[in-house]
């Protein structure tokens, strides 16, 4: 019986992860890609974006950062709109919970890469049956902190020869959303956690605005599932 090597594991986790990532890939060098270009412009050597890109690696937050980095010093005040901004990561920490359970050190890593994007794929992706999980999950969030990480930098480095109008690159990530969105739809033979989470979305994002709508729809649709956990989970809500 032929032994199996020490790192197929680790190599067969990489391969499984992978694919789910290319997308994310698209989005995060266009974005990043923007982003060092658009610190170089302000003023800022191409360490800046490459070195934030690697320690916060949280898109929105790293755009607003650079006005603060061009502001007065105010740590309260970045603390705050860092909440306000990414309050939404507090609900994917809660629905990460059993999902990486028993993942033991890479835990650390897992939750500080948590991303919108991270989430997606870590939360729905069906795990082959012969794949570490751990080191699915940790494969997944290395490699979407990585093409985030690539094209920051590579924006910064260039950033000052580069000249061309980024407007309406973001647009980039919403079409990825889509995708990834009726990928799930058409695996999925049951509709309804998908079907809760778009109409409450509609309904806070009429009742609060669209600056305010987030969170309020983020509550609603965590505390629906949570009440029709079980029946979703066993099938028993028809469509």
């Amino acid at each position: 019986m032929q032994k199996q090597k020490p790192n197929s594991k680790y190599i067969k986790a990489l391969k499984a992860a992978f694919p789910h990532t290319i997308p994310i890939f698209t989005g995060f060098w266009f974005l990043g890609l923007t982003y060092g270009i658009y610190m170089r412009v302000s003023g800022f050597s191409f360490w800046y974006p490459m070195l934030m890109s690697l320690t916060i690696f949280a898109g929105s937050i790293e755009f607003v950062t650079v006005n603060m980095l061009m502001g007065a010093f105010n740590p309260l005040q970045a603390l705050v709109m860092t909440l306000m901004i990414n309050a939404r990561h507090l609900f994917y920490g809660i629905s990460m919970l059993d999902r990486y359970k028993d993942t033991g050190w890479k835990k650390i890593y897992l939750i500080f890469g948590l991303c919108d994007e991270t989430f997606s794929i870590n939360y729905t992706a069906n795990i082959p049956d012969d794949v570490d999980k751990g080191w699915f999950l940790f494969f997944v969030t290395l490699l979407d902190h990585f093409y985030w990480f690539f094209g920051c930098t590579l924006g910064g480095i260039f950033g000052a020869l580069i000249h061309f109008n980024t407007e309406g690159l973001d647009f980039v990530m919403i079409a990825m959303f889509v995708v990834i969105f009726m990928e799930q739809w058409l695996k999925d033979k049951n509709h309804v956690s998908a079907l809760l989470g778009t109409g409450l979305s509609l309904l806070c994002l009429i009742a609060f605005g669209a600056d305010n709508f987030i969170i309020p729809s983020m509550i609603a649709i965590l505390g629906m599932l949570t009440l029709f956990r079980k029946p979703i989970e066993k099938g028993g809500l028809e469509e």
